[in-house]
């Protein structure tokens, strides 16, 4: 007869939300879902070689289990010969909703991280000329780094911060969030029209021009004004 404890029924033990830092409390932040918004710094594009398009915001998502946190070493990605970073402002939701306005979006914003999007740019780029989904370049394990999440009082309105990326120290993205095409509140309410948002989905912003390769043996660090760093080191391919 089936037990009444849920746990006991599994054939395997359930796999637990990865959950993030939150600054000024030992309380911790479940992760739900990730959302990431392509191009949305009009130079990235340029770089890419796209055209600037303003009219809609496209997404693509990554799993629970790309998610790696600041100080962690990593090893090189497997499968590629060609892995990018990408810095970007990554927001983290507090509240469901589901069509919200823009006006209204900052309600359910629980607050910021800086954030990496890991990318195997090969396997990308070759999915992109077949017309395939993007996942094989998007989607794997680590390739979601995430940094300690401010509240949003504590961090205030989204406007000009510095977004910086660096490698080995020096710098190779520099940016502002005000160069974003597409703001915070505008992402989060287009994005409610096609989902019902809830409290754990984070969301990437998008990487500002200057990305590049990575190596064994790297230290990428993101530095956003207001926000603690995140830092990760690159180790050697399993």
């Amino acid at each position: 007869m089936p037990s009444d404890n849920i746990s006991e029924n599994l054939v395997f033990p359930a796999v637990r939300l990865p959950s993030a830092a939150i600054a000024g409390t030992p309380k911790l932040f479940p992760i739900r879902r990730i959302f990431c918004v392509g191009r949305n710094y009009a130079e990235h594009a340029r770089e890419l070689g796209h055209e600037v398009d303003r009219q809609t915001p496209f997404y693509f998502l990554k799993l629970t289990d790309s998610v790696v946190f600041s100080g962690a070493m990593i090893p090189y990605p497997p499968g590629t010969e060609d892995c990018h970073y990408e810095g970007e402002f990554v927001v983290a939701i507090g509240a469901p909703a589901f069509r919200i306005p823009a006006e209204k979006a900052g309600e359910i914003v629980y607050g910021y991280a800086a954030g990496i999007d890991l990318t195997r740019r090969d396997l990308q780029s070759a999915a992109k000329e077949k017309g395939r989904p993007w996942d094989l370049g998007k989607t794997f394990e680590n390739a979601a780094m995430l940094g300690t999440i401010t509240p949003a009082a504590a961090f205030g309105p989204v406007g000009d911060q510095r977004i910086v990326l660096k490698q080995n120290g020096e710098i190779r993205q520099d940016a502002r969030l005000s160069d974003f095409i597409w703001s915070v509140p505008e992402l989060i309410a287009h994005l409610s029209r096609y989902y019902h948002l809830q409290p754990g989905d984070l969301l990437y912003t998008g990487t500002p021009a200057g990305v590049g390769a990575v190596s064994p043996g790297d230290t990428l660090r993101v530095e956003i004004d207001g926000l603690e760093r995140l830092e990760i080191a690159i180790g050697a391919a399993e």
